[in-house]
This record gives structure tokens, C-alpha cells and sequence, in this order.
């Protein structure tokens, strides 16, 4: 917590956008940012909600440290901002806080590609789509 500062996002506002550079990440304190990325010939399509004690960004860890999605708050938000670069140069610095860090990282990403591969199951068999594709 010692990289953190309070970041306050009102609502609607765009936290990222998809393919810019990733040079923070959050840590929801109160409020709801929804992820979302672009369709071709559609507007944005939800990803994700993220709340209380979640991660937002994870694009920051991984080079070239651009988002894969885009974030905004769904409603007024209170957050833990960190610095991506400050917070990589901590990690290896400290081999020990580099690895728990990575491991965390590690884990939101899988469960949030777990979630998304559900999401994609539920909505193209309500769609009839599976078995045809």
C-alpha cells in the first residue's frame, strides 16, 4: 500500500481505453467499474463488474503494457491507484514481493478467463450456437 495513493472516479467516467498504454491499476474500494472491449459494427460489450477489494488492470504486468479492455465506472468509485512502473521496479527489487504480486496478478487472470469462457458457453447456447460452430 505504500505505492497506492486514493484515486475518486465519478460515475460514467472512462478509467481506460483498449490499446492505450497501461500505467496503473486499481483496487476498488467502494463502487462498481464495469470492463468492456469494442465490437466491430457494435458498441462497447461488458466483460466484466468488478467491486469492493477487486482488481482493475492487470495489462500493466504483461509487456507491451497496453489494455486489452477498456474500464469505467458504473458508479461513483473510491480506489487504491498504484503506479505500474514503481510497482514493477518494487517487484524486482523484492524477489519474495515479486512472486506474490505475479501469483495475485496470475490468479485474477485466470479466474476472469474461467468467467469469461462461461459468459461465451451460457450466451452462444441461448443462441443455439453450440454444436454449430
Amino acid at each position: 500500500m505504500e505505492h497506492g495513493r486514493e484515486a475518486n472516479f465519478a460515475e460514467g467516467t472512462r478509467l481506460f481505453e483498449e490499446g492505450s498504454v497501461a500505467d496503473r491499476f486499481w483496487i476498488v474500494r467502494s463502487g462498481t467499474v464495469t470492463l468492456d472491449m469494442r465490437v466491430p459494427g457494435s458498441g462497447p460489450a461488458l466483460v466484466e463488474r468488478l467491486g469492493p477489494g477487486e482488481l482493475v488492470g492487470w495489462s500493466w504486468l504483461i509487456r507491451p503494457y497496453t489494455w486489452h479492455n477498456s474500464a469505467e465506472a458504473e458508479t461513483p468509485v473510491r480506489a487504491d491507484e498504484f503506479n505500474a512502473a514503481t510497482v514493477r521496479e518494487a517487484m524486482d527489487a523484492d524477489p519474495a514481493f515479486g512472486a506474490l504480486i505475479g501469483n495475485w496478478v496470475t490468479s485474477v487472470l485466470a479466474y476472469r478467463l474461467q468467467s469469461t469462457r462461461l459468459r461465451l458457453l451460457d450466451h452462444y447456447a441461448l443462441h443455439g450456437g453450440i454444436g454449430t460452430v
